[in-house]
């Protein structure tokens, strides 16, 4: 038999998930229902967590923005996209693209292609740049970005 939590033991192990890393509303959410939450306490448990500042879509938004961006080289489409998954609204999402520095985002494509030129093969120059932009859209950056670092190399 699964052991009966109280309203305050959910909460403090919900308040503990959120000071770990950063989670939005949707993560939290998921892990109540894991825990066999039921709705009204869930969305009191959610409330507190956003009054006590435990979670704060803003800071989430940024933080994942910058994580996805840094550590597995994402672009912004791709980050976008993720962050509209977990239903976060567009302001935010928004908010959190234009906090990655342009000159940082062009250089990291950049660094991204000139390694993949030394993996891909190709027999012509507009095959070799064909390869290249699939792989950057694939990774979520914009084709003007694409194009313009493209053109750079």
């Amino acid at each position: 038999m699964k052991k009966q939590y109280t309203f305050e033991e959910l909460l403090h192990k919900a308040a503990s998930y959120c000071s770990i890393s950063e989670h939005c509303i949707s993560e939290v959410e998921e892990k109540l229902n894991a825990w066999c939450v039921d709705c009204d306490q869930r969305e009191k448990i959610i409330n507190r967590l956003i009054e006590e500042d435990f979670i704060n879509e803003k800071r989430y938004c940024v933080a994942f923005a910058k994580d996805k961006f840094h550590y597995n080289k994402w672009g912004k489409i791709k980050i976008s996209y993720s962050l509209k998954q977990k239903g976060l609204p567009a302001e935010l999402i928004n908010y959190a693209l234009n906090t990655i520095d342009d000159g940082e985002y062009e250089e990291m494509l950049s660094v991204l292609l000139k390694n993949k030129i030394k993996t891909i093969k190709w027999q012509y120059e507009f095959e070799k740049m064909g390869k290249l932009f699939n792989f950057a859209q694939g990774r979520g950056f914009e084709n003007t970005v694409i194009d313009r670092v493209i053109r750079g190399l």
